[in-house]
Formats: C-alpha cells, sequence, structure tokens
C-alpha cells in the first residue's frame, strides 16, 4: 500500500509504503529508503525509531535514522581516500572526516518506486558521476520484502560505469521495549574481533574482543549507566558473499530481534550522545541518550584507507550485492 507522507521543502512529495505478511507490517519511505516503522503482532509499540514528521528527516535531527546510508557509510577519514592511484577529495561533514557519504548523502535522496506488491517494494537510484566527489554513474537497487512469520529481507545491488567506492547501510536504530531508553536489552554479536578508534572515530587495526568491553559473543545486558560505550565496528566472520549470523538483541519485555547479514562488518552504536537538543521542535521525538541501538551491517569503516582491510571498491564489470535480514519474535 503506498500513501502520502509528505512534502519535502522543494516539493516534492514522499510516499510511504506498507508491507506486511504474517506478524510483521513495516513501514517505508521514498525519501532516503527509510525504514520508519516495523510493527510485531502483539506488541503495542514499535520496534524502530521513526517520525511521522519529514521536517524531522530532511537535514533534520534524524537525518541518518532508518535511512540507507552511503554510497560509503560509516567514516573516511581526512575527507580523503586513495582509489586506482588517484586522490578522491570529499566535502568533510564531521570535523575533517566524511561521515555516510557527507551532507548530501543517499539519506538526502528521493528514491523511485521500480515494483511494489503486498509484501514487496523495489526503490531505485541514480547517482551521478562526481555527486559527493564519487566517480562513476551508479545505478543502486533496494528491495524490502517482508515474509511470514515475522522476517524482513532488505537486497541491495548497485552497479557503476566506472571505478567507485560502494559500502551502504541501513541505518536503523532499535528499541525493543518501547520505552526512552534501551536499559536492560540483551545484546549478542558473532564477532571475535573488532575495530578500536582514536579521538577522530577512525578505526586503528582490527583487534581480538577477548578481555575487553567489545566481547559480546555470549551476550551483555547493556546499561546507560556502565562506562562501557559503543559506536564501533564488529568484525564479522568471513562473509564470502553467504548469509550469517551478526547480531540478536533481545528486550526486556520478551521482544527478541535476530540479525544475519552478508556484509564483512556490523558497526555497534548506543546512541550515547543523542540528547534533547537535537530534537528541539518535533514532538514525539526521543529526547535522551541511549534512546536505541543502532546495528549497522557494512564493510569496515576508513577501507579505503587501509588496504588491509576487505576492499569496498566496486568496478565496472562487478555488480555490488549486500543481504540483510532481521527476524523477530516474542517470547
Amino acid at each position: 500500500m503506498k500513501a502520502r507522507f509528505g512534502t519535502l521543502r522543494d516539493g516534492r512529495p514522499v510516499d510511504a509504503i506498507t508491507l506486511s505478511a504474517g506478524d510483521l507490517t513495516v513501514k517505508i519511505l521514498t525519501y532516503g529508503a527509510i525504514l520508519n516503522d516495523v510493527r510485531l503482532r502483539g506488541v503495542p509499540y514499535g520496534l524502530t525509531l521513526g517520525s511521522s514528521d519529514i521536517r524531522a528527516y530532511e537535514h533534520g535531527p534524524m537525518d541518518f535514522w532508518g535511512a540507507l546510508v552511503g554510497p560509503v557509510a560509516n567514516r573516511i577519514a581526512g575527507a580523503r581516500a586513495q582509489l586506482g592511484g588517484q586522490e578522491l577529495c570529499f566535502e568533510p561533514n564531521e570535523g575533517e572526516t566524511l561521515l555516510h557519504g557527507g551532507a548530501q548523502g543517499m539519506f538526502t535522496e528521493l528514491w523511485q518506486i521500480a515494483a511494489l506488491t503486498a509484501t514487496s517494494a523495489t526503490l531505485t537510484l541514480t547517482l551521478p558521476h562526481g555527486k559527493g566527489g564519487f566517480p562513476g554513474t551508479r545505478l543502486i537497487t533496494a528491495r524490502y520484502t517482508v515474509e511470514a512469520p515475522a522476517t524482513l529481507r532488505l537486497e541491495i545491488n548497485a552497479s557503476t560505469d566506472a571505478p567507485t567506492l560502494m559500502n551502504i547501510a541501513n541505518h536503523s536504530y532499535w528499541n525493543l521495549d518501547g520505552t526512552e531508553t534501551t536499559d536492560g536489552h540483551w545484546l549478542q554479536v558473532a564477532a571475535e574481533r573488532y575495530l578500536p578508534v582514536d579521538a577522530r572515530m577512525i578505526p586503528t587495526e582490527a583487534t581480538t574482543v577477548a578481555g575487553t568491553g567489545f566481547d559480546l559473543r555470549a551476550g551483555r545486558v547493556l546499561r546507560p549507566s556502565d562506562a562501557q560505550r559503543y559506536d564501533h565496528n564488529f568484525c564479522l566472520a568471513d562473509r564470502s558473499g553467504d548469509m550469517k549470523p551478526a547480531a540478536t538483541l533481545l528486550g526486556t519485555r520478551g521482544v527478541e530481534m535476530r540479525m544475519d547479514t552478508t556484509e564483512a562488518g556490523l558497526q555497534v552504536f548506543d546512541a550515547a550522545p543523542i540528547g534533547s537538543g537535537d530534537f528541539a521542535g518535533h514532538r514525539g521525538l526521543p529526547e535522551v541518550g541511549f534512546c536505541g541501538i543502532a546495528l549497522e551491517a557494512q564493510g569496515w569503516p576508513d577501507a579505503p584507507n587501509h588496504p588491509e582491510f576487505p576492499s569496498v571498491k566496486l568496478m565496472p564489470h562487478e555488480t555490488y550485492r549486500q543481504e540483510t535480514r532481521w527476524s523477530f519474535s516474542k517470547r
């Protein structure tokens, strides 16, 4: 089902697409390909953070929330990267760093509906050569599918007519309790290594999680009162293009979400820095830190500047493919 959601500042309409199968209903926006709402039968609240106000998303306090971010998600140090012996220069948007493709990244784009059924929506986007400093005319396709009893699948494909960089991520924030914070949520991540970061949030080298606060292999209860913070990439097992477990999130009210992906990394962000000042004038939006936890399946951050990291290069003869699956249940 498609319905009008709102209007952008330049007058272009934004549609909301509702998909449903079994016990799961989701809402997706054509702006940013945003996952706006996720509802599980028998649970009286949404499981992902979103807004009914398009102003919150269009260069607002929720500009990344639920969106597909890219064309290169996460951070690129110094807003510079090497590609084919040439240096690409970008306009930084986090100090000297490029974050999520820059101020005009994919999260600001209006996607087109290519196909729509009761359970599936296919959205397309064309990025022109040079936009945001990235080379190549790039065609991106994102397909959201809801499957019974309660699974959401996201498949992303992309092609280019020139060598480029491609690393797309869904940037949803999850809160399975419908409360102000994720206090008490239990998080398990299937990763034996993670990427420590410097003061600029730029990763250094892959390090074992053993003996650190980043060891989530057996699961850990999240407490805002703890000193441990998360805005780090967890290095998942060798993907080889196969779907494998990434994370499990369990709320205190018995709602569980299992996440599987083909991607080599999972950025875990606890939303600690988010505060009330970010949401001034937007009623109904979260106003405290730790309001949700972002679990972003993606390639490793700053990969173009780390030859030892899995590559995020995309060549004209290749097709970028990513698949992520979220499965929900109520205990």
